[in-house]
């Protein structure tokens, strides 16, 4: 690649570290490190994906330019040692369970990177790229602002933390970023929704979406109190938090016993029966974090002027609060980074290297220049091939022509198909390169694809798969949603009324009562999270599709994540099949390699294998 500016961007050492790869400003390459060392949210040094973007671009790491790095960890390791001096003596314990590691590792990052990279790339250090540091909020904005659509908006960024903003607003024109003001640690919208998914119970940055997806179980009746004891909410959507309800700063633990005293008892035990009090308690602090998003966003529109909005951090996952913001209509259209999290950091580094620092013009694309988030690796037949015939698979192998119709019957049938095709998804959502479909039609898939499928939790809801030109015809909404990052409601069209006995239904009785045409993708407030396929970008996926609405008149399919809970998504086709054989998986599609389980040769019964993921 002779004459190319090769920038590699980097996240690590937090949670979910990924490596991204910009060639003269294109997006060629980008993944999760978790994908392929297969430990969820692995924060480690990104040694596989970085191996990934190179081998992708075909080149080495002697042919980069610059490494960027997503974050700016002295300015962070001073917000650590500024806020244990500000709680002194408090959080002794936490300081004595965090120092270690920085002194070790963290605080001599720049020496670790050369040195892991020095390794990695078989090089000496005076051999190695420049290496850059942006900074954590700066990534998060350049990830969602410079791949977007539009040549002018405003961006919103909301997290847990980075080195001491929480919450970030910038206005993006052509190649460059301003930054115009921020919410700093300790008040934090992500992390007092990361407090309320401690203390019902689920996993902090891993068990968010369970809070959003309990939610709609629930009756906000916490919200008063929310408001009135834990945030100072403005009316211009700016917020101080009560630091005497919270633990994150000086403890172990996300609350404390006040917090407890004043939700009426202890946190919920993890894989312990959720009840109503769970429920109610998502449904508030749901309507609390939408209520800030609103605020934050009105305020922003009058202050930039500007008609469209960009949106990246943690919090812009959580596609509920993304879906009343795009209703609310108080910008003309959002824009999400699909790869929200930290993960896109590593993209937004690299990003902010070429436009900001090298002031490279910048090209709108009309949809955006993510490329459907389809960044991850690929499998040709050959290796699809090898690796199937190493795990002992029994396939046949089909054209499209025959392969399609077929899978069309299938899932008519019933069945649950895992589906493996083209390039990985960058980002936490299968977007239909590692996927799990089926008939969203049916009133058992729900059930069937959580409990017999997933192993995970009943109340989890399933998204639907519909194709582009059919959004508006099953959902009440207009615009794409290609990752999978807005909820809107179904179509009134396609809704069954309740009946009163129904209405009266609490919590998880609500959940076995179809609510439309399509019950498995409708959850119990009669509402979905979209992903709109496009010809496009996932054109296999798009003909997949149509042929099950050739043959049910349905355009829409199933779509969960290809993977077991706790479990990274899967990467190789030696990952799908192993999942396929471990579940109740019906049939399995690499490519256009088809296996129904069936035919399989005889596995002996084990359910040790459950142990290998910790569970999310």
């Amino acid at each position: 690649m002779p004459g190319a500016r090769i920038i590699l961007g980097l996240s690590a050492y937090y949670h979910d570290s990924a490596a991204a790869l910009l060639v003269d400003g294109v997006i060629t390459a980008a993944a999760q490190e978790e994908r392929f060392t297969r430990k969820k949210h692995d924060p480690g040094f990104p040694a596989h994906s970085i191996t990934y973007c190179l081998e992708e671009a075909g080149i080495t790491l002697a042919d980069v330019d610059e490494v960027v790095f997503y974050d700016k960890p002295l300015v962070k390791f001073e917000r650590l040692l500024e806020t244990y001096l500000a709680y002194a003596p408090n959080g002794i314990r936490s300081f004595i369970a965090a120092m270690p590691v920085w002194l070790k590792e963290k605080l001599y990052l720049k020496s670790t990177l050369k040195r892991e990279l020095a390794e990695l790339g078989n090089l000496k250090r005076q051999e190695l790229p420049a290496l850059l540091f942006a900074e954590h909020h700066q990534s998060h904005a350049a990830s969602a602002f410079f791949p977007s659509p539009f040549e002018e908006a405003a961006v919103m960024c909301l997290d847990g933390v980075g080195e001491w903003a929480t919450t970030t607003v910038w206005k993006g024109s052509g190649n460059k970023l301003e930054a115009q003001w921020e919410i700093d640690f300790p008040h934090s919208l992500g992390l007092l929704y990361s407090a309320f998914t401690y203390y019902t119970g689920f996993k902090v940055n891993s068990g968010e979406y369970k809070l959003m997806g309990l939610a709609p179980y629930g009756d906000p009746k916490y919200v008063d109190l929310i408001t009135e004891h834990l945030i100072d909410l403005k009316e211009d959507g700016t917020f101080r938090l009560d630091m005497s309800y919270f633990n994150y700063c000086t403890g172990l633990t996300m609350t404390n016993s006040k917090f407890d005293k004043l939700f009426g008892g202890p946190a919920r035990e993890a894989e312990s029966d959720v009840t109503q009090k769970e429920m109610d308690i998502a449904a508030s602090i749901q309507k609390v974090t939408e209520e800030v998003v609103l605020r934050l966003a009105r305020t922003v529109r009058e202050e930039t002027g500007c008609r469209y909005l960009c949106l990246a951090g943690g919090v812009a996952l959580n596609c509920v609060a993304n879906g009343e913001l795009l209703r609310a209509k108080i910008f003309d259209d959002l824009w999400i980074q699909p790869a929200a999290g930290d993960a896109g950091g590593a993209l937004g580094a690299a990003l902010v290297s070429w436009y900001e620092r090298h002031d490279n013009p910048r090209t709108v694309e009309p949809h955006d220049s993510m490329r459907g988030s389809y960044l991850g690796p690929d499998f040709g037949r050959n290796e699809a091939r090898v690796q199937l015939d190493a795990a002992g698979a029994v396939y046949r192998e089909l054209e499209d022509t025959e392969l399609m119709p077929e899978l069309a019957d299938i899932l008519a049938g019933e069945n649950v198909i895992g589906w493996f095709q083209g390039r990985m998804e960058f980002g936490p959502r299968a977007l239909g390169g590692r996927s799990i479909i089926g008939d969203p039609r049916s009133k058992k898939m729900q059930s069937v694809m959580n409990l017999k499928i997933k192993y995970r939790e009943s109340f989890r809801p399933f998204a639907p798969s519909v194709l582009s030109e059919d959004v508006s015809h099953y959902f009440e909404q207009d615009s794409p949603s290609p990752y999978m990052l807005l909820v809107a409601p179904v179509a009134e069209a396609i809704r069954y009324p309740m009946t009163e006995e129904q209405q009266q239904l609490f919590g998880i009785e609500k959940l076995n009562v179809p609510r439309s045409e399509l019950p498995s993708i409708t959850h119990v407030d009669y509402s979905a999270r979209i992903q709109s396929v496009h010809e496009q970008t996932n054109p296999r996926y798009h003909r997949l599709i149509a042929s099950f609405k050739e043959k049910t008149g349905c355009g829409v399919v199933v779509n969960t994540s290809f993977n077991v809970r706790g479990e990274p998504i899967v990467c190789t086709p030696t990952d799908a099949y192993r999942c396929f054989m471990r579940t109740e998986m019906d049939y399995l599609v690499v490519g256009n390699f088809l296996m129904a389980k069936p035919d399989q040769p005889e596995v002996p019964e084990d359910h040790e294998w459950m142990k290998e993921f910790e569970l999310d």
